[in-house]
Formats: C-alpha cells, sequence, structure tokens
C-alpha cells in the first residue's frame, strides 16, 4: 500500500475519472493529494470519503508523494514530472510526452506489464485510439504474428477535452436552430460533419495523432516491423472511439477462431452478430472500461487478412482506467 499518492489534474474530465476509479476499485493508500493548475486551486471535492482542497501544482507538493497519476497537457508534463520523479515519486503519465522515450516504458497491462520493472520513475500510458487498437490486436498477434495494420479512426469530441465537447453540443444546437456558432476547438464545424485531421502534419502528409499510432504500437509490442497506416478522423459523437481495423498475419487466422480469440481475452467484448444487427457501437461502450470487437471478416483482398469493427470509451479504458491499471501494476509488483 502506498502511504501517499497524488491525481494530477484531478479537476478535468480524465483526472474526474481517475478518482472514481480510485475509490471505486479500493485502490490502496494512506494520504492522497489532488493538484490542479492555480484556477482550480481552493476547490473542495469529496474523495475517498473525506473532503479534499485542490491544491497548485508546483514541485514541492510532491514531497513525500509516492505515487502520481497525471493527466495534464504536454508541455506541463515535460515540466513538472522531472520534478517530482526527483522527489522520489513514481509518476503514472497520461500526456503524450513521454511515450516514446526509450528510457520510459509504454504499458497496456494487459499486453506489455513485464516492461513495468524498467521504469526509472517514469511510466507512461498510451494515446487512446493506440490503447484499444493493440488491446485487440494482442490476442491475433500472440495467434498468428501481425505484420500490417490498416487502421482507421473515428473518434469522439470528447477525446478533445472538454472544450471539444462543448463545440459538439454547442455546435449542434447553433445548427438545428439556424445561428452561427464560434468554435473553440476545432478549425471547422464538428457538428454534422467529419474532420479527417486530429493533431498537427507530422510526416508525409500524417497528422501527430496517427503517427503516434505507428509508433506507440511498436512500442508497445517490441516489434518495430509491424507496419501501421492510419488515418485518425474526428466525428459528430460525444463519447466513444470507434476503428476500424484491417490486420495481416504471418498465419491464416479465420473468424471462428479470431471470434474464440477475443472472447478469451481478457478486457474484450465480442458483439458479432450481423444477422440480428449485433455489433458494437459507441452507446455501448459508454461508461464500460471493456473494448468492444465485432463485424468480425476475412479480407477479400489478401490471404492472411482479418477485418474488424472496434468500440471503446477514450475517457475509460483509453485514459483514466488504463492508468489506474498500470498504478494497480505498481502496487502489486512493489515498484
Amino acid at each position: 500500500m502506498y502511504e501517499s499518492i497524488a491525481v494530477v489534474g484531478a479537476t478535468g474530465a480524465v483526472g474526474t475519472l481517475i478518482r472514481e476509479l480510485l475509490e471505486s476499485r479500493k485502490f490502496r493508500f494512506e494520504k492522497v493529494k489532488l493538484l490542479s493548475s492555480s484556477r482550480s486551486a481552493g476547490t473542495k471535492l469529496s474523495f475517498a470519503g473525506r473532503e479534499v482542497t485542490v491544491e497548485e501544482m508546483k514541485p514541492d507538493v510532491f514531497e513525500g508523494v509516492d505515487l502520481a497519476i497525471a493527466s495534464t497537457p504536454d508541455d506541463v508534463a515535460r515540466d513538472f514530472i522531472p520534478e517530482a520523479v526527483k522527489r522520489g515519486c513514481v509518476v503514472v503519465d497520461e500526456s503524450g510526452y513521454w511515450r516514446m522515450d526509450p528510457k520510459v516504458p509504454l504499458i497496456v497491462p494487459e499486453i506489455n506489464p513485464e516492461a513495468i520493472k524498467n521504469h526509472q520513475g517514469i511510466i507512461a500510458s498510451p494515446n487512446c485510439s493506440t490503447t484499444q487498437m493493440v488491446l485487440a490486436m494482442k490476442p491475433l498477434h500472440d495467434a498468428g504474428r501481425i505484420r500490417r495494420v490498416v487502421v482507421s479512426t473515428y473518434q469522439a469530441t470528447s477525446g478533445a477535452g472538454l472544450v471539444g465537447s462543448r463545440d459538439l453540443e454547442g455546435g449542434s444546437r447553433a445548427k438545428l436552430a439556424g445561428e452561427e456558432y464560434q468554435y473553440e476547438c476545432f478549425p471547422h464545424p464538428i457538428a454534422f460533419n467529419c474532420l479527417p485531421q486530429i493533431g498537427s502534419p507530422k510526416y508525409k502528409g500524417y497528422t501527430s495523432e496517427e503517427m503516434k499510432m505507428v509508433y506507440e504500437t511498436q512500442k508497445i509490442f517490441g516489434d518495430d516491423s509491424i507496419q501501421v497506416c492510419p488515418t485518425c478522423v474526428r466525428v459528430p459523437v460525444a463519447n466513444c472511439h470507434s476503428e476500424s481495423i484491417l490486420v495481416e498475419t504471418e498465419r491464416k487466422i479465420t473468424v471462428e477462431e479470431a471470434r474464440e480469440l477475443f472472447a478469451a481475452t481478457p478486457g474484450l467484448v465480442v458483439m458479432d452478430d450481423i444477422d440480428n444487427k449485433v455489433y458494437p457501437m459507441p452507446i455501448n461502450g459508454e461508461g464500460r472500461d471493456e473494448t468492444f470487437v465485432g463485424r468480425i471478416r476475412e479480407d477479400l483482398t489478401s490471404a492472411n487478412g482479418l477485418a474488424f469493427w472496434c468500440v471503446s470509451d477514450n475517457l475509460r479504458k483509453g485514459a483514466a482506467t488504463n492508468a489506474v491499471q498500470i498504478a494497480e501494476l505498481l502496487q502489486t509488483n512493489g515498484a
């Protein structure tokens, strides 16, 4: 059991879920600090049966803290995490800043828990779009070794934070009323529209969000030979990311075998009965920690290709739940 823990970004959407999960999963600790920017400092929150005053995140607040779970922008993570580690705190980080650092393990507990033993004070949690994809890839990779992945994402506005959710709601209301709406987050209207760019231009026409899926997948599996071709799209859905995934394996995996492999994998739920219109949808994943797979079918163009559809709550398994599971893994391992 940890003597003292901290939740960084405690008042944000992911931070709120982290607090709820730590309570519901009965994570063991003695003392807690809830940290945020100066804007939210002083707020009082109920946590684990007590009222806790939110503190402003400064380097000295990490004195005596054993473990921190952090959800902050990249620049904040860049600056504060080394200060926390310097003071003996182990940090589970949700930001993108540390994920590809070779000294920082990138963990999905169901896939590569053994990598956690290599941490030097920082453990990174992957991007939400990567997390659900690699979780679905895991049983297929173990059974037939995946050589190539083609993935198209349909990402909810909650993935862009609270401001993204405001844009969807405000833009939709305005569109239906025939009024103008000033978007805060997105460069084009998201209401009744799809935006085929998430993140900044990065490499050969691919965006930063897309390249995260390439590099993070290879790091999590420890296999740089896995080829990933991603297209990331923002869609007018409030929560839960969906993904169309095509994998090519060295050994052919039939639909029946894939269905059995998915069903036997912890954290995956199979919904695959197209005759009866049963398949995963965002409304199925809302508020759930599992990742859902369906529409499982053979690729018509590749002998060893398999296509399927994947849905997951991006704020839970894609962010908060995975981070808390990493913290539990640390606690179990006594790390």
